[in-house]
């Protein structure tokens, strides 16, 4: 996908700088820094459905069974 950005001069030679210094291309360099930006901000979210889940009724309390679990073992694979 293409897309045409309209820089300032000072930040575009900025950005021809800063990708020089990182042995980039100026897109590769866009590319990277939009990539980063948009791991950062992104944010995942449970659906509503789960965020709003206050539980079941009939089902029991977790908790109500932890006396009968098992203890852990010893990991076969250490």
């Amino acid at each position: 996908m293409n897309f045409n950005i309209y820089l300032d001069d000072e930040t575009g030679q900025q950005l021809t700088q800063a990708a020089a210094q990182a042995g980039e291309t100026r897109n590769a360099t866009i590319r990277r820094a939009v990539s980063e930006w948009l791991s950062h901000h992104s944010q995942q979210h449970w659906p509503e459905a789960v965020q709003s889940f206050k539980g079941m009724a009939d089902m029991p309390i977790f908790e109500a069974s932890r006396d009968r679990l098992k203890p852990p073992v010893a990991d076969p694979l250490a």
